[in-house]
Parts: C-alpha cells; sequence; structure tokens
C-alpha cells in the first residue's frame, strides 16, 4: 500500500552523491528514516556511501552510465525496498521522464509533479508561459531564434545581449554579444556546444543587464494548494553563471522591493501549481530597480542552507512531508525572517589556472567549527576527488543576528578550513567577503570578473608539518633525560601529562 504520510516511508534512495546526499541522509536519520545511496565506480569509497545505511553499485565512473542511468536506478530502488526517490540537484533532479518512471513504478517522487518539471524545464517555453500570463521576464524572444535571423533580433532588442540555450543550465552555451558580428560568432559556438551537452539545439536571445543582480525566492508547495515562500537569497557573486557566495535575505533590496519580487515569485508558482521545494529565480535591474522572471529550477537548490538559517525551515524535510502527501503544518505569517546567514561554496578547482578543475587526493582537511558556522561536505581526508564530476567539495555557511556579523563568522570559518592535496578556491571566497563591493553590497553579478581579486592569489594550503590533531594516538619523543638520544614511543596523553618545565 502506498505511504499516505512520513510516517509510513521505512527507506529513501537518494539518487545523488557528494555533499547534497549527505545532508538528505542526515535529515532522514533525525526523522527515523532508513538510507539507500548508490555509486559509481568512481564513488566506491565516497562519504555518502559510508553514511548510508545501505549502498548498490550502479555502474561505471562515467555519468551516463551510472548517475544519469535511470533504470539502473530504479533497479537499485526495487533491489533495496525503498519506498521513495529523492534525486538531490543536478544529474536527474530536473529530468521528467525519471520522475515519470520513478511514479510509474510505485515509488514516491520527492518533487515537483513530471508535468511542472516539463514546463519550467524548458526555459524558452517557460517565458512563453509565464510572459503570456502577465508575468515580467526579461525582454527578449519567446520563440527559439534562426542563426540568420540573429543579429537583426538582436538590434531591435538592443544590444549587449545574452545567447541562451533553450534546455540544460550550468552556464553552458551562454554568451554575452556586444555587436552584430559577435552574436553570429557565438550562436554558432552556443548551438555546437548545447548540442553535444544537452542534445538539443534552440537557442534565444535576452537582453543583457550589466548592472544587474541576481535574486532568487524559495518557494514550498503542498498537495493540497498551499503554496508559500521563505523569503528570498541573493546569489550576485557568481562566475561564467555558476554561483559562488550566496546570501539570505538579500543586503540589496528594500522592503517594498522585497515585497514585490516574493508577490512575483508567488504568483508565477501558483500558475503552475507548484508542488514541493523550488526556487523561481530573478534578475534585478540595479538602474531601473525592476525585477525580471529569468528561470525555475523544480529541485532543491545548492544554497538552501542559507535560507533554512534565517528561516528554522528544514526544507528536506518539508520535501519528504509533501511527496507523502502531508499539508504544510505553517501558513505565511508565520515563516519568520531573522537574522543573515552566507554561503561559500568551495570547489576543487584553480582559480589561477582558469578555474581548471583539480582532482586527486585530500591529504589533509581541517573542517572550521565552532559557534554559528555550518559545514555541508561531501569528502574527508585521504578522499580521491574524482575527475568525473562536478569539483563541488563542502559548503561553508555562516549565520549571524547582522549581515556584518555573518560575514566576520564566515571568514572565520573560511580560514579555520585547511585543504592540502588539491588546489581549491576557498581564498577566492575569502578575497569577496573583505571586498569593499560585497561589503556595502554594491557588487553586481560582474564582480568576479575584476582581474584584482585574483593577483597574487592563493590556490592550496600547505600540508602542515605536524597535524595539530588532538587524538589518542601514539608518537616519537626525545625526552630529555639521561639517554636523551633514546626514542621512546609513548602515548600522546600520557607524557603531556607528565611534562616538567625545566629552567
Amino acid at each position: 500500500m502506498r505511504p499516505s504520510s512520513l510516517s509510513d516511508v521505512g527507506k529513501v534512495l537518494v539518487a545523488n552523491r557528494g555533499e547534497i546526499a549527505v545532508r538528505i541522509f542526515r535529515t532522514c536519520r533525525d526523522l527515523n528514516v532508513r538510507t539507500v545511496a548508490v555509486y559509481s565506480e568512481a564513488d566506491r569509497e565516497a562519504l555518502h556511501v559510508m553514511l548510508a545505511d545501505e549502498s548498490y553499485y550502479i555502474g561505471p565512473s562515467e555519468p551516463l552510465k551510472s548517475y544519469l542511468d535511470v533504470e539502473r536506478i530504479i533497479a537499485a530502488a526495487r533491489k533495496a525496498g525503498a519506498e521513495a526517490i529523492h534525486p538531490g540537484y543536478g544529474f536527474l533532479s530536473q529530468n521528467a521522464f525519471f520522475a515519470e518512471r520513478v511514479i510509474e513504478e510505485g515509488f514516491i517522487w520527492v518533487g515537483p509533479e513530471p508535468q511542472t518539471i516539463s514546463l519550467v524545464g524548458d526555459k524558452l517555453g517557460a517565458r512563453k508561459f509565464f510572459s503570456q500570463r502577465g508575468m515580467q521576464v526579461v525582454p527578449g524572444t519567446l520563440e527559439a531564434v534562426d542563426e540568420r535571423d540573429a543579429a537583426s533580433v538582436a538590434e531591435e532588442i538592443g544590444f549587449p545581449v545574452v545567447v541562451k540555450p533553450a534546455g540544460g543550465g550550468g552556464g553552458i552555451g551562454m554568451f554575452i554579444a556586444n555587436s552584430a558580428k559577435e552574436i553570429d560568432e557565438y550562436i554558432r559556438m552556443s548551438r555546437e556546444l548545447v548540442k553535444a551537452s544537452f542534445g538539443r539545439h534552440e537557442l534565444y536571445i535576452e537582453k543583457y543587464y550589466p548592472k544587474a543582480k541576481h535574486i532568487e525566492v524559495q518557494i514550498i508547495g503542498d498537495k493540497r494548494g498551499n503554496i508559500l515562500h521563505l523569503y528570498e537569497r541573493e546569489c550576485s557573486v557568481q562566475r561564467k553563471y555558476q554561483k559562488v557566495v550566496e546570501e539570505a535575505p538579500s543586503p540589496s533590496i528594500s522592503q517594498e522591493e522585497r515585497n514585490r519580487v516574493l508577490r512575483m515569485a508567488l504568483e508565477a508558482a501558483k500558475a503552475v501549481n507548484y508542488t514541493s521545494a523550488g526556487t523561481f529565480e530573478f534578475l534585478f535591474d540595479t538602474q531601473g530597480r525592476n525585477f525580471f522572471l529569468l528561470e525555475v529550477n523544480p529541485r532543491i537548490q545548492v544554497e538552501h542552507p542559507v535560507t533554512e538559517l534565517v528561516t528554522g525551515m528544514d526544507i528536506v524535510e518539508l520535501q519528504l512531508r509533501i511527496a507523502t502527501g502531508e499539508a504544510l503544518q505553517f501558513k505565511q505569517e508565520e515563516v519568520v525572517l531573522k537574522g543573515h546567514s552566507i554561503e561559500a561554496r568551495v570547489y576543487a578547482e584553480d582559480p589561477t589556472a582558469n578555474f581548471m578543475p583539480s582532482p586527486g587526493k585530500i591529504v589533509f582537511l581541517q573542517l572550521p567549527g565552532g559557534p554559528w558556522i555550518r559545514v555541508d561536505s561531501g569528502v574527508y581526508e585521504g578522499y580521491e576527488v574524482p575527475p568525473f564530476y562536478d569539483p563541488l567539495l563542502m559548503k561553508v555557511v555562516s549565520y549571524g543576528s547582522t549581515r556584518i556579523q555573518a560575514i566576520a563568522r564566515l571568514k572565520r570559518g573560511l580560514q579555520e578550513l585547511k585543504i592540502s592535496g588539491v588546489r581549491h578556491n576557498k581564498y577566492l571566497a575569502l578575497r569577496v567577503l573583505e571586498d569593499q563591493r560585497f561589503i556595502d553590497a554594491s557588487h553586481t553579478t560582474r564582480l568576479l570578473d575584476d582581474p584584482s581579486l585574483y593577483e597574487n592569489i592563493q590556490n592550496e594550503d600547505p600540508r602542515p608539518k605536524v597535524a595539530p590533531k588532538l587524538a589518542m594516538r601514539e608518537e616519537s619523543f626525545k625526552l630529555d633525560r639521561e639517554d636523551r638520544a633514546q626514542e621512546v614511543r609513548v602515548n600522546a596523553w600520557r607524557i603531556v601529562s607528565r611534562m616538567r618545565y625545566d629552567t
């Protein structure tokens, strides 16, 4: 019999890897729900595999033969006896066919309805859908553009413009064109990239706003028609449309503007009868002070922890409860925004070499701790970072009663974080937090285009000669006794307790 509430669910399979799988498992454990991991050849010793109650091998390291193989994942869920499947983010999380197959096989799908994923997953189709309902989208084409007409269409919109793919994501195939000559070149480049990456080639053109910010609204909706917002996040610190530093709430908008974008997001969510967690993303033109709906991400977002910290809500738990048919147990006025939270994504990539991924073994890892710091990590010391997947290692998140306090605490957390063996972007995140444009919130989505942020920047932490660990392990000490040359192996705690201070 199909479960009618979360209490009837015994096992959840997470069709993902890394830090998001670990994060979902932790909420499942809080709820006394058993967890099932899937893993590829490259992830046999991954942290999410170690932390799951059960784990199942689903294929080679290449994503197409493992994490993107719908039937292998469903077979693993069937073998494990799982009742529900959570897709996490990335991979198959926005794949309507996967959602349909999960439901067909009798599993609970932890996400929006397949038809919603189909609608909002087609960016061009979504633009047309929302525009026809009177919602303000970024000025541009509502149909796929023919490369023969691209230059004239762009001139009509007004340069600069952005070439965008109708499907896919991650900034792949997106180019900013400043002239008719550039757009012809970028249309050809984009078409080749997106066809190889996503299997489809439709492109469209949008107006580009050079002084813009990225504001997004977290939406949560149940299957009984209740749709609420959990306030907004700002994600303007980006590199090639990939977010690096995110925060909640936005420090860049007034209360009137906040109310406006929240209303816009709720209106859009209600137009598609949205269920589960989703993010409605907006471009905010800082000159005209206008919001334009950019796209909808029908899944949990990488940056969801900042929303959790300022609202006290567990978004994964809400997803699980909604998936089993439970109604939201709170009203909009009960969602209270308190304090400020900032998140830095830490990637195994080299900011001094055009952000080239840096796979390899983490030979030393010291995670930050202390009050008001949260770390969502998918790695450990000795872990071999594989070259096959997104290089995100962890997210370091701070909370403060004020934004200034949250910035100071995140700086402290990143300074405590030490990673040796792979190159990473931690020091770039610190540069951002110390940059006056970020501090006074005058930055735009072009902040990371500034070459001064990369001058003489570190890309790795040196491995300490003596690891600063307080562990019950044996070490070699040279004792100050008659036989000074004799090396004695003793317990570290015992030698400290007997230590003399000689003058």
